[in-house]
């Protein structure tokens, strides 16, 4: 793939990052593959990005959808070679110190959507753009995924999960000619960032993230994470011994 995507999926595009990265991308001469689950919010989205020039199809569809997800993709893919493709769509869980631990559909909602998904979006382009040698995957991780947090240990897990299999398939489709992305934002305001019964340091506007993350995949960089004082603490976190690492957690008001 040379100079700017002409052809982007992205996943969970009614949320608040999605948006904004549809909203980033959408131009005249752009093909926007914009899949959500919220019919409502996915037509919102899909008008402004048609205002802005772009064409757009719409998906509505659940990531977790597995085995449909994987055949629209195929199918998009067929039509429309895709240049980068984002697995974005997220949930999320927390927990308090007294309240009830995390319920198995909870868990298992995390990972089906956090991880599967995101895998069940990236796997079927996998050897499509290595038969093209380009392309652009990026998959949206987390700043909780560098150390198991107290407050979110399902939500972390699942990030975590992501992140590695994305670095590894880095290195491995780099000499095909096919880039891969780990995003890890910080907290972005949203429904979810509302939701957190704890302290968001450094909340960023979705836009203002939209434009890092796009900055940050048209230079390649391997891991795109932001903002970097919130990512200078949870890396330190992450080398800390855990005993200590959980001490200072609980410190600064995240369990």
């Amino acid at each position: 793939m040379t100079g700017e995507p002409r052809t982007i999926l992205i996943t969970g595009a009614t949320g608040a990052i999605g948006a904004a990265l549809a909203r980033a991308y959408a131009d005249a001469g752009t093909l926007l593959a914009l899949i959500g689950r919220d019919p409502a919010r996915l037509a919102q989205v899909s008008a402004v990005c048609r205002e802005r020039g772009a064409r757009v199809e719409p998906i509505e569809l659940d990531v977790t959808a597995f085995d449909v997800l994987r055949v629209r993709i195929d199918e998009f893919d067929t039509r429309h070679p895709i240049d980068l493709a984002i697995a974005n769509a997220g949930v999320a869980s927390t927990l308090t110190r007294d309240g009830p631990a995390e319920s198995w559909e909870t868990v298992l909602t995390l990972f089906q959507t956090n991880t599967l998904g995101a895998l069940a979006t990236l796997h079927p382009l996998i050897e499509r753009m290595r038969a093209r040698q380009c392309g652009q995957i990026a998959v949206v991780s987390s700043l909780g995924a560098y150390a198991g947090m107290p407050i979110s240990p399902a939500y972390s897990a699942s990030k975590a999960a992501i992140k590695v299999y994305a670095e590894g398939l880095r290195g491995w489709l780099a000499p095909q000619g096919v880039k891969v992305n780990v995003i890890c934002p910080g907290f972005v305001r949203s429904d979810m960032s509302a939701r957190f019964p704890g302290p968001t340091p450094f909340l960023l506007d979705p836009d203002r993230a939209a434009r890092i993350i796009r900055r940050g995949l048209e230079r390649d960089r391997a891991r795109i994470a932001f903002p970097f004082p919130l990512n200078l603490g949870v890396w330190a976190l992450s080398v800390l011994p855990p005993t200590l690492g959980l001490k200072v957690q609980k410190w600064l008001g995240f369990y």
